[in-house]
């Protein structure tokens, strides 16, 4: 099934949701048919107004027919129109042509070779989809840091994307002149975005409670414990397999995690429970967690027990699958637990990553003393 990229887009002062697609008649029918969906002349792209409501059906709705979504470029708070950074429209994208595709479907199969993750593939050419329909008369070994620097300019900047993005695109473009090889291009001088250094967003304990607690539904209660009690990445954990519970020794081996990596981590005896409970009720044969005709759950399924679970609470955090990752090792490091030990359950290729906890931890910032205090004023 073809690739479908989701992007914000600031389109008549207001915040709009873009749908990106190679050309597919079928595909633009099924789009077009849903209610509110818009074409743009000026960026070449359908659209539809970007709301909350408007992306979790747009979700559900292109999913029926299995389309690979990739929505890196897509912002998570739609309710504040992102503003241009200058009053220039973007420029519009063109449609790619026969060397392009050539050239894509070469650095999907290197990919592949290489063993990227099936998301890595997808987000990386997608975005370079992207990226050549901005140049569509242009042949991939005329393009130059100049034209990376427009790009920069006229399409991530004026449409107001994120850095991740930004990112992304660069990580993309990099990787794919490596292995297409283009002389007018020094790839190792295209600089990257200043990182954007935002701490997470972590649950107390007695919020995790409270948001497990309103989850009725074993299997997915199972799920969202399972996450938070083992610090789990959600797609590490909907790719777990049965044997991957390691119930003598008291472990989950973790196969094939970002970067490749295998690992292990602890499994309690209550999450060990909560498990057996689980497995009695729904009998799963070969992913832990299955979805229609035995397939993996979804990722997009998740999001909706968070969702709900959440709405059902008093919390009014920004709360997401990987903030209950986040709050599991804060609450590690605020219980004592090493850093080291951390790093190694969370599956960090660098300390520097771990390190973030102990700028959020209460633990650590109530034990500094204030000088004020001392002063005896």
């Amino acid at each position: 099934m073809p690739t479908i990229t989701l992007s914000s887009l600031v389109h008549k002062n207001a915040s709009q949701i873009a749908i990106h697609f190679d050309y597919n008649e079928d595909l633009k029918r099924y789009i077009k048919a849903f209610g509110g969906v818009k074409w743009s002349k000026t960026h070449n792209v359908f659209y539809i107004e970007h709301t909350s409501e408007n992306k979790r059906n747009l979700f559900d709705y292109l999913r029926k027919q299995n389309h690979y979504i990739n929505y890196s470029a897509l912002h998570s708070s739609p309710q504040t129109p992102v503003q241009p950074v200058s009053k220039s429209k973007p420029s519009p994208l063109g449609k790619l042509n026969k060397f392009h595709y050539d050239a894509l479907k070469s650095f999907e199969t290197y990919l592949l070779q290489k063993r990227y993750s099936h998301n890595t593939i997808e987000n990386y050419v997608g975005v370079l989809r992207i990226f050549f329909r901005f140049y569509p008369q242009k042949a991939i070994q005329e393009i130059t840091k100049d034209d990376i620097i427009l790009f920069n300019q006229d399409y991530i900047l004026n449409n107001g994307y994120s850095r991740t993005f930004q990112n992304q695109v660069i990580s993309a473009i990099k990787l794919f002149y490596n292995h297409h090889s283009n002389l007018q291009m020094d790839i190792s001088s295209i600089e990257r975005p200043i990182k954007d250094k935002r701490l997470p967003e972590i649950l107390s304990q007695d919020e995790v409670k409270k948001l497990l607690t309103n989850v009725k539904n074993v299997k997915h209660k199972t799920i969202l414990s399972l996450v938070y009690a083992c610090g789990l990445r959600i797609g590490e954990a909907l790719a777990l397999k049965m044997d991957a519970i390691d119930s003598k020794r008291g472990f989950i081996h973790i196969k094939h995690a970002k970067g490749a990596k295998d690992r292990f981590v602890p499994l309690s005896e209550k999450t060990l429970a909560l498990l057996r409970h689980y497995y009695t009720l729904y009998k799963p044969k070969v992913y832990l967690f299955e979805g229609n005709e035995g397939q993996a759950y979804s990722q997009e399924s998740c999001r909706k027990i968070l969702r709900t679970a959440v709405e059902a609470t008093s919390i009014k955090k920004h709360v997401t699958l990987h903030t209950l990752r986040h709050s599991y090792a804060t609450h590690l490091l605020e219980s004592g637990t090493d850093l080291r030990y951390i790093q190694d359950i969370l599956g960090h290729n660098s300390p520097k990553t771990t390190m973030i906890y102990t700028h959020v931890s209460q633990s650590s910032l109530k034990n500094i003393k204030n000088p004020f205090d001392e002063m005896g004023i």
